[in-house]
């Protein structure tokens, strides 16, 4: 059995989109999947199965939620395995000559790979308050004006990398490593 996180992206989102978190645990396990938490009323589902696609994973779920709501939501999926990585890897907290908030720390998680020269484009977009750091398919981001005032989000990463993607603040990103007890 292995641990996944799908990460839906706009939902319950000012009225928009609404999915109740105790139907959308139902809903994941009328699609067989087991041991299933969801965090927040953003989209946050942790799930066992023993299936290894993601895609298909996310796929399946897709196919449900377009069945149930009649809408479409992008849905990413990682590992806990991933995820643990992600939080290891944060450059904004292996930096010990500054002091970083955690409260302005968020993580952009993307569908898939950037395309390289789109990466290297994105470079001339830093921001003098903001910033980012791309490792693969995460994008690290440091906001110390708030996620709400920064031009780096959602919409910006997928138009400038043309890639899908959903962002968590980095609260969020822990919680969901430590949902079962990791």
């Amino acid at each position: 059995m292995n641990t996944y996180i799908s990460l839906l992206r706009g939902i319950n989102v000012s009225g928009q989109k609404k999915i109740n978190m105790a139907d959308l645990k139902a809903h994941y396990e009328s699609l067989g999947f087991t041991e299933v938490q969801t965090y927040i009323q953003s989209g946050n589902v942790l799930f066992n199965t023993t299936l290894k696609d993601e895609a298909a994973m996310a796929k399946k779920i897709l196919n449900k939620i377009k069945k149930e709501y009649r809408f479409e939501v992008p849905i990413l999926i990682t590992s806990q395995k991933a995820l643990k990585k992600v939080i290891n890897k944060n450059p904004f907290l292996k930096n010990t000559n500054s002091e970083v908030d955690i409260k302005y720390l968020y993580v952009t998680f993307l569908a898939e790979p950037a395309d390289q020269a789109l990466i290297k484009a994105l470079r001339s977009h830093q921001d003098p308050t903001d910033d980012f750091m791309l490792d693969k398919q995460t994008i690290y981001i440091h906001c110390p004006g708030g996620y709400g005032r920064t031009k780096l989000n959602n919409n910006f990463f997928e138009r400038k990398l043309k890639v899908q993607c959903t962002t968590r603040n980095w609260k969020t990103v822990n919680k969901l490593m430590n949902l079962n007890g990791n």
